[in-house]
């Protein structure tokens, strides 16, 4: 055998070594905290326990179904041409009403442009939310009063603004907690490895709250990370905890007790939920171009709203009087959403080249020229067909 034949023959064994080494597990199987069965059974956990009321769980299970209820209404007036784009929030109720009833009144919150459920336990008005969403406003509500910020746009910048203001909460010796939300894209963001090594360096009061919910739009987490990611927090000298997030119970329990350690001093801690992003990335996105049906299907199972009824059901601390008022009162907040959107005025076509320069641009002038001479053509075509 000559020598080019043997490097030949070597090269298939190097290439499968190569690819096995690739998809060999570089850590230990996740852990994941549950206090919730998919099937409404409750479980303990050695690590985090919660004792709730019946009057908090029916609480929770109300904060879940008016924040699916706006969240549908939303989709449903963007496909009638009332909203320019909507991001929905569908499938992860559970990660953002449990990690959001889990905070006190002087916590901060930095979201992204998803956590409406979260808005809702910050006491923001749904209606708030959409002006933005229909192009009439820049924010719709006043971050101070309810301590949310406004929506992100930009992925992952938020977590650089949540530890800035979390350094700051430590400085000044309050007795606080800063949570930042972002996804499982904006994990591999640039900004989001500088606020980890900043907040640990600086052990600042803060919660990175992951909402894991399976795909960056169309890419999955496996193309993203070659680890779960809530053990990246190792790296920085943090803890990270994997939580279920269709588990609205294990969220509360979880978000409660890295809220907690942050104020006690002790630095941020990394919570990854694992949800499933049941519905579009946002209204201009078609998710079955890449996804396959049965995987939804088999997330439909571990519905966060279904559970937690079911365990109300068999528990009896919730009779059919509270479901049934719960459907009331679930049309009525997706009626009034309806008209106070349908009120809101169309949003002004050339105020878009408005506040990009604090002293104004010429080529600006220019395309606002140009777009205004365009816009006017319609009306001009109108007038013809008259």
């Amino acid at each position: 055998m000559t020598v080019e034949s043997t490097a030949a023959a070597r090269k298939p064994r190097r290439a499968s070594k190569r690819t096995s080494a690739a998809k060999k597990p570089q850590s230990s199987e996740p852990q994941l905290v549950q206090l919730l069965t998919p099937e409404g059974e409750r479980v303990e956990h050695p690590d985090y326990s919660i004792d709730l009321s019946a009057e908090e769980l029916r609480g929770l299970y109300r904060d879940m179904v008016l924040t699916r209820r706006f969240d549908a209404e939303a989709t449903a007036l963007q496909r009638q041409g009332e909203l320019g784009l909507w991001a929905s929030l569908l499938g992860q109720e559970a990660a953002q009403i449990g990690s959001g009833r889990a905070l006190n009144d002087d916590d901060y919150v930095f979201p992204t442009y998803r956590e409406h459920g979260v808005a809702w336990c910050r006491g923001v008005d749904p209606t708030n939310l959409l002006g933005m969403f229909r192009g009439v406003n820049h924010g719709g509500w006043d971050p101070t009063a309810n301590n949310f910020h406004l929506y992100t746009i930009v992925i992952g910048s938020q977590t650089l603004h949540a530890t800035g203001y979390a350094m700051g909460v430590a400085k000044d010796g309050a007795d606080s907690a800063v949570i930042a939300y972002f996804g499982d894209g904006a994990s591999s963001q640039g900004d989001v490895a500088e606020s980890f090594t900043f907040s640990a360096v600086y052990n600042a009061p803060v919660v990175f709250f992951c909402q894991n919910n399976q795909w960056a739009i169309s890419e999955p987490t496996e193309r993203q990370t070659r680890v779960p990611l809530y053990q990246r927090a190792q790296g920085y000298g943090f803890p990270g905890v994997r939580v279920d997030g269709n588990d609205v119970l294990a969220c509360l329990a979880v978000t409660r007790s890295a809220l907690e350690r942050a104020r006690r001093g002790e630095g941020p801690t990394l919570v990854e939920a694992f949800t499933y992003r049941m519905g579009a990335h946002t209204t201009s996105d078609d998710p079955t171009k890449y996804r396959a049906d049965d995987e939804r299907a088999a997330w439909e199972a571990k519905d966060p709203i279904l559970r937690l009824r079911t365990y109300l059901e068999n528990e009896n601390l919730a009779d059919e009087a509270f479901f049934t008022a719960m459907e009331t009162e679930s049309e009525t907040l997706g009626k009034r959403v309806r008209e106070v959107v349908r009120a809101m005025p169309d949003p002004e076509p050339l105020s878009l080249f408005e506040h990009g320069y604090a002293d104004g641009n010429s080529l600006v002038d220019e395309e606002r020229a140009q777009f205004a001479a365009y816009q006017a053509s319609f009306a001009d075509s109108a007038e013809e067909g008259k």
